[in-house]
């Protein structure tokens, strides 16, 4: 008599507590998707509404004050200004939904390439910030968690508070003056030399992985001159405030019951906190150094500014000052999409890496 194998079944318990999971996970998945679509739509209201609100005349800044009036009318009438405003907010948000930006009043191409042209030099400018920030930043912070009140806190706390104080423009230009004009250590603002400028095919925009794709190690070597002075302030800015929220983590662990368990059982200080403490505040310090990596990507106008950086930041300073309009409220709006995509990364990280999140 052959046998019927068939498949074991959930009992009804089991299975309503996996429908229940299931359950609140898809009405989070649902909220946080609400709600970056509705702060999305508000991002996009705020900029038509300032491109709008505007004392400049967007028709003047396409056909320029000596035009006719026939060319007036005409561009008027092609931008569809004669629309009401809640038609003029679909068809923008439309158009932004697609990709088109309009076009640039200086460079005369679509600002969604000016954009992509510029945003790898501020992600790798970042990004080698971040890594910096990060490498010194979360050690030094459970290190003066560890020892709190001794000379090591109070150094590294001043050290904190300094690099997140203390304006970045300030510092690049006085580390400028100091590292390239009297030291000579480092080489000065841009990305290469002129002489590797040109060399170089931009393969994916980061210089570093261009001159290495390319084997030319003598620009790679001029391309790290450049970058390692703007890269090191950046990266002074995330460790003061990585290494402080750090510090506040571990230190709140480190005043839990079961550390005091840990210490009664015989367990070294230094296991403690690099096997317990720090592990279990790995949520919060990831959360904080996501949202500083966005920080870090939206905030370097100024050292972008400094050490004359084609990035993002520099190409919305040139915007601001020849009244590109249009340029400057779409970059703005990529910078708000990026904060807004790892605020949600963030949260999202907190949420898995959290017991209490994960046992939902």
């Amino acid at each position: 008599m052959s046998s019927v194998h068939t498949l074991p079944s959930l009992a009804p318990p089991a299975f309503r507590r996996l429908a229940n999971r299931l359950g609140r996970r898809a009405l989070k998945l649902a909220g946080t998707l609400l709600t970056f679509a509705g702060t999305l739509l508000g991002l996009l209201f705020v900029t038509f509404a300032i491109g709008r609100l505007l004392p400049s005349d967007p028709v003047l800044s396409v056909v320029g004050d000596r035009a006719s009036a026939e060319l007036y009318q005409k561009v008027f009438l092609q931008m569809g200004l004669d629309r009401p405003l809640l038609e003029q907010f679909w068809r923008y948000v439309s158009d932004v939904l697609g990709g088109n930006f309009g076009t640039s009043l200086v460079t005369n191409n679509p600002i969604a390439s000016d954009i992509l042209r510029f945003f790898p030099a501020t992600l790798e400018l970042a990004t080698l910030g971040m890594l910096f920030g990060l490498i010194l930043g979360v050690p030094l912070g459970a290190l003066c968690a560890q020892r709190e009140g001794s000379w090591l806190d109070h150094l590294g706390r001043l050290l904190s508070l300094l690099g997140h104080s203390v304006p970045v423009f300030w510092l690049g230009l006085v580390a400028l003056l100091l590292f390239y004009a009297k030291l000579d250590w480092v080489a000065g603002p841009g990305r290469l030399d002129v002489t590797y400028q040109y060399s170089i095919e931009e393969v994916t925009g980061l210089v570093l992985l261009d001159c290495l794709l390319a084997g030319d190690m003598a620009a790679f070597a001029n391309a790290v001159a450049h970058i390692v002075l703007p890269a090191t302030l950046l990266g002074l800015v995330a460790l003061g405030y990585i290494a402080r929220m750090t510090r506040s983590f571990v230190l709140a662990q480190l005043q839990q019951d079961y550390i005091l368990v840990l210490r009664l059982k015989g367990f070294s200080r230094a296991r403690i906190l690099w096997r317990y403490a720090l592990p279990n505040a790995a949520g919060p310090i990831l959360a904080v150094c996501v949202m500083t990596y966005a920080y870090l990507l939206e905030g370097a106008v100024l050292t972008e500014t400094v050490f004359a950086w084609p990035g993002l930041g520099m190409f919305i300073t040139e915007s601001l000052f020849s009244a590109d309009i249009p340029a400057v409220l779409a970059a703005t709006l990529v910078v708000g999409v990026v904060y807004l995509s790892f605020n949600m990364c963030a949260d999202t990280l907190l949420t898995r890496l959290d017991p209490r999140a994960r046992a939902l």
